[in-house]
């Protein structure tokens, strides 16, 4: 130990700091049998070290509190007893005097970026090391100078805890006595530059309120699951072929409380989960819950990949969130963004003073469109991060679902940036290839957690998103039908009078249905920043909007594909939705809104019971077109079958205001077919116009087949029929 060991540990700058603190044996040969103990007390008086009960006063080297004491004999264990300068006598172990605590093996794996549970071992754990109980933290910081911990535990001063760099530049520390609850953050100064920033452990299981900033020890394992029966039941479900209605739900606008704040997790686990049970939905899909600064983000732009936000309680709240979903019967989907991070000087960027997580280079690196960075998808380190933190959501939080937002902006370099604003890959094009490389591995390690399923938000053509990583596809078990969606709030908003000359709109969806495992999402981005509520996209009075609205979804229902859904959608809200109020539940008080609801809850029903709606979602087998020429009177009739092809249900589209009686179909069968739904009842807000329950097949031909069947349109809707 020299006097620039001892100024670099004062300095808050020293690298090896193990190698100065702690106990060392004194390897003089004048001084065998001899050790001695250096402690760095900046806020001590005084300082003795304890040997049983024994104290041997250290003697201060330094005015700002470097503390040294010879012993005779070898090391053995002891503690430090600190005199503070405020007056009072602390008792402490010696963080110094414990050894390396990660494995040679995980430090190799995380450098090779297969380190899959890499929340194991990085970020901070309550752990028992030689009988004592305290915190193990961990942090990937390579071109670091110095690595600190820093907290409330040591008055947030950046030199007392300076952290063990180990391989591959993690950098670790075991602090005894520290418990859940303990709020810290790191303190990394950087080789380069003269770069020092406090950091917010990126592994982090729970962080403080925002705007508050610092991450919060967590211990995980403690809570007691009550799901097995759910879990064992997803494991053996194949979702391709069940039925999947979710409900999209942004928590910190779905309800606020008496006064105007949202609910915490656990009263949505009562409030939240009987409302989705009652209406029948399978799931419920949460905007990204990771920990966020900006409440404004809706949870896109993501600081804690591993924290579910305190803003509504604790991670044992949001498990017992997700808990009683299960017991319900309803599986839970969230949103995760692997596609960007926001510039938080606290968070991943530049957080060892260089460009660790993202790209140097902007034209790479940063998504000017959202004021967000991109990660560094060829990075060994970086494909652990986030590979980790997918399957952490889907086995410590048993989340049944990850949808992934923004793939195409992950899938092309070019994304949103003119020319001269991006680099071509190796081979001179657009795609991202580590970007394609990670998507996936994320997805064949995703698929292996029993029952799990991943699905894509991506809207471009980009091949093979829903299909196996075998058969050359990205490997996501589901891809949202963006197309499908444009196409038909198009078709909609048009008056009736002029939807005869959009009639592609509708029937072109057909020609690529089966190319891809489809979702048929009306979510939040369709009814914000001036798009209009759903409702307020239909044209015409007040009775023809509901009745539009009646007719797309069953329409949507009926439509091959699973169903998706944003809160407030089905209840006619008018305003767009705002992610700083509530739902406008008081709108139930008014009929057409609560029939519309009652509509939205029987679409559900009748989903769940009729296996021709969801079995054969994803195959030509499953659909079949009776009738799609009428263009004239935006008329469409077609076929859901389920795998028994003598399980079938025909839907009849009336898309103008017009009734029509006597209209005629073909029907595979002759028989008597029920009618089984129509959007025009009076229960749903309609005008009561129908075909008396039950119609019979007459041996007519019609649209190419021997019998049909001649029923009643009404207007602005869809009636369903079953063959009895």
């Amino acid at each position: 130990m020299t006097g620039e060991d001892i100024d670099a540990i004062v300095g808050g700058y020293h690298g090896d700091a193990f190698r100065v603190l702690g106990p060392h044996s004194i390897r003089k040969k004048q001084s065998q049998g001899r050790w001695e103990v250096r402690a760095f007390l900046p806020q001590a008086e005084s300082a003795d070290v304890l040997i049983g009960e024994q104290p041997y006063a250290m003697s201060k080297q330094n005015e700002q509190g470097f503390f040294c004491a010879v012993l005779n004999g070898s090391p053995q264990r002891y503690r430090i007893r600190a005199l503070l300068w405020d007056g009072r006598r602390i008792e402490m172990e010696d963080p110094y005097r414990f050894g390396p605590l990660i494995s040679d093996s995980d430090l190799y794996l995380h450098t090779e970026g297969t380190l899959h549970e890499a929340y194991v071992s990085l970020g901070a754990h309550i752990v028992d090391v030689d009988g004592m109980r305290g915190v193990r933290f961990a942090v990937w910081a390579p071109n670091a100078e110095c690595a600190t911990v820093t907290g409330e535990f040591n008055d947030w001063d950046t030199r007392r805890h300076p952290m063990r760099r180990r391989n591959a530049g993690i950098w670790e520390l075991f602090l005894p006595g520290l418990a859940a609850g303990t709020t810290y953050k790191y303190h990394i100064r950087s080789r380069l530059n003269g770069y020092q920033q406090l950091k917010a452990d990126p592994y982090a299981f729970y962080c403080e309120m925002p705007p508050k900033s610092a991450s919060v020890v967590w211990d995980i394992a403690k809570y007691q699951w009550g799901d097995a029966a759910w879990l064992e039941t997803r494991a053996k479900t194949d979702w391709l072929k069940s039925p999947v209605a979710v409900y999209e739900v942004h928590l910190e606008s779905w309800l606020r409380g008496p006064r105007g704040e949202p609910l915490t997790y656990r009263e949505m686990a009562v409030k939240l989960v009987e409302y989705v049970k009652g209406m029948g939905y399978t799931h419920i899909e949460l905007l990204p819950i990771m920990e966020h600064p900006f409440s404004g983000s809706w949870g896109y732009q993501v600081i804690g990949y591993f924290a579910p936000t305190s803003r509504f309680g604790t991670p044992d709240d949001f498990k017992y969130f997700v808990d009683c979903c299960h017991q319900a019967g309803i599986g839970v989907i969230v949103d995760w963004v692997p596609a960007h991070f926001p510039k938080d000087a606290h968070g991943l960027v530049f957080f060892d003073g260089t460009a660790l997580y993202e790209h140097a280079d902007p034209r790479k690196g940063e998504h000017r469109e959202w004021g967000t960075l991109v990660f560094n998808y060829g990075r060994n380190e970086v494909r652990t991060f986030l590979i980790s933190n997918g399957l952490f959501w889907l086995k410590e939080y048993h989340i049944d679902s990850l949808r992934v937002d923004a793939v195409a902006s992950m899938l092309y370099l070019d994304y949103s940036r003119k020319p001269g604003e991006w680099v071509p890959n190796q081979f001179g094009g657009n795609e991202n290839l580590e970007a394609i490389d990670f998507l996936r591995r994320f997805n064949e390690l995703a698929h292996k957690v029993p029952g799990a399923f991943t699905v894509a938000e991506e809207s471009t053509a980009f091949p093979g998103v829903s299909k196996p990583v075998y058969l050359n596809g990205l490997g996501f078990t589901m891809k949202w039908n963006m197309g499908w969606m444009h196409d038909m709030l198009d078709y909609f908003a048009n008056d009736p009078v002029y939807r005869k000359f959009h009639h592609n709109n509708i029937t072109f969806s057909l020609l690529y249905a089966f190319t891809e495992n489809f979702v048929l999402p009306i979510s939040h981005d369709e009814v914000v920043h001036g798009k209009g509520s759903l409702i307020n996209k239909m044209p015409g009075d007040e009775w023809r909007q509901f009745a539009n609205v009646r007719a797309f979804l069953a329409y949507m229902w009926g439509h091959p594909g699973k169903k998706l859904l944003f809160m407030g959608q089905e209840i006619g809200q008018r305003e767009e939705w705002n992610s700083a109020t509530g739902i406008r539940w008081d709108l139930l008080e008014f009929d057409l809104h609560r029939k519309l609801q009652t509509l939205a809850r029987e679409l559900n029903r009748f989903y769940r019971a009729n296996p021709a709606l969801y079995q054969v979602d994803f195959h030509q087998e499953g659909f079949e077109w009776l009738d799609f020429h009428d263009w004239e009177n935006s008329i469409i009739a077609f076929i859901r079958r389920a795998e028994d092809p003598a399980d079938f249900l025909i839907f009849c589209c009336n898309f103008t205001p017009v009734p029509r009686q006597g209209y005629e179909f073909g029907v595979p069968e002759e028989g008597f077919y029920e009618e089984v739904l129509n959007t025009d009842s009076e229960l749903f807000g309609g005008s009561n116009m129908g075909n008396g329950g039950l119609v019979s097949s007459r041996p007519i031909p019609r649209h190419n087949r021997p019998n049909s069947i001649s029923v009643t349109l009404p207007p602005l809707a869809v009636v369903v029929f079953k063959k009895r």
